[in-house]
């Protein structure tokens, strides 16, 4: 058994969550709440840093979390540079750098490296993010866009799917590699949908401002001659029409929240509106399952489901009734981005998994 604890930090737009492990037990866990007047004091999401750092600091104190016992410190995933080998990254001086720029985009997610990278400096440990988002496996066919100038990049849920196909794979007594696969996360952001092929992702949508079905705050895949339009129009600036794209579209546009528990009350209640935008949801979602089943040649062992949006059984029946036919239905209706994280930490600590370099 490992002595030394593992601390989990996961950045969210309004919240910090955190938690700490032995070995595979959740002994602490906790959400700190960011207040909306609290963060309007930052202009930009890396001006957050020493604000969310010293409160996840203040947390651990006020809940008497011995430092001295934790021995490693795993994070959310940022937007560093494509990687292609899914695992395990120290943070190192690069990945700090490449987060604080934005390399491949600024989100809150990058806050994760950071906060981790300054507390693991503190207690003298090391820091790591574990299947970051921009884990790129894709067949160079997938990449083709239309023209040279563009390239699909891939951008989604790497954490998440990994985590989930690995457990499904275990209950088929079976192994991740043997297997083809189609798996959907929707998140608390986006919606990414990949093509899992004896262990690798290769071809998903870029589920952060680039294509796929609308989510609860994306907008997806749009017309991209009314888009160019909208962009030359001298109403938006730039910074704008990315906020529009990738924290204001979706469900946030459409109904104007973002709140699931109430998007289901108003459903139950016979609302119109909101009925007709999750049932086009679970369309755009079903259309991007069928267009992953071409990838996969019709070759498909099971469509895996995560996110707690699937807790909606309206919602997940609007899915099922389009692809149950494709192949059988894997249900996993949450995230576990926290217990996955500790369990990259984990096979870390027992030497388990090779930590990889960031170059």
């Amino acid at each position: 058994m490992i002595s030394k604890k593992i601390l989990v930090i996961y950045p969210e737009g309004v919240s910090t969550q955190i938690a700490v492990y032995l070995n595979t037990n959740l002994i602490f866990l906790k959400s700190i709440k960011h207040k909306p007047e609290e963060l309007s004091q930052f202009k930009d999401v890396n001006d957050q840093l020493e604000y969310r750092t010293n409160l996840v600091i203040n947390e651990l104190k006020e809940n008497e979390i011995n430092f001295n016992l934790i021995g490693i410190i795993v994070a959310r995933g940022g937007l560093v540079k494509p990687l292609k080998k899914a695992g395990v990254y120290e943070v190192n001086e690069q990945m700090k750098d490449d987060l604080k720029i934005g390399i491949m985009g600024k989100h809150v997610s990058n806050l994760g490296g950071l906060i981790a990278y300054n507390i693991a400096k503190m207690l003298n440990v090391k820091a790591y993010l574990a299947d970051p988002v921009v884990i790129d496996e894709l067949d160079d066919v997938a990449r083709v866009t239309g023209h040279p100038l563009f390239e699909r990049k891939s951008v989604f849920h790497t954490l998440n799917q990994k985590f989930f196909v690995r457990k499904y794979a275990k209950a088929q007594n079976k192994k991740y590699e043997e297997l083809n696969l189609i798996v959907v996360t929707i998140g608390k952001g986006g919606i990414s949908v990949g093509a899992h092929k004896n262990g690798r992702v290769i071809d998903v949508n870029n589920a952060f401002d680039g294509d796929g079905p609308f989510s609860i705050r994306r907008t997806g895949t749009l017309p991209m001659g009314d888009l160019v339009k909208l962009c030359f129009s001298g109403k938006y600036k730039e910074e704008e029409v990315i906020k529009m794209l990738t924290k204001e579209g979706g469900y946030t546009a459409y109904l104007g929240t973002r709140s699931i528990d109430e998007i289901d009350n108003r459903m139950a209640s016979g609302d119109e509106k909101a009925l007709f935008y999750s049932y086009a949801m679970a369309y755009q979602v079903s259309k991007e399952i069928g267009a992953m089943f071409t990838v996969l040649e019709g070759n498909v062992d099971a469509i895996i489901l995560t996110g707690n949006i699937f807790n909606s059984d309206r919602f997940l029946a609007n899915i099922k009734a389009r692809v149950g036919k494709i192949a059988e239905i894997s249900l996993y209706p949450s995230l576990n981005d926290i217990e996955a994280l500790a369990q990259n930490g984990l096979m870390v600590l027992t030497g388990e998994l090779e930590v990889l370099e960031y170059k």
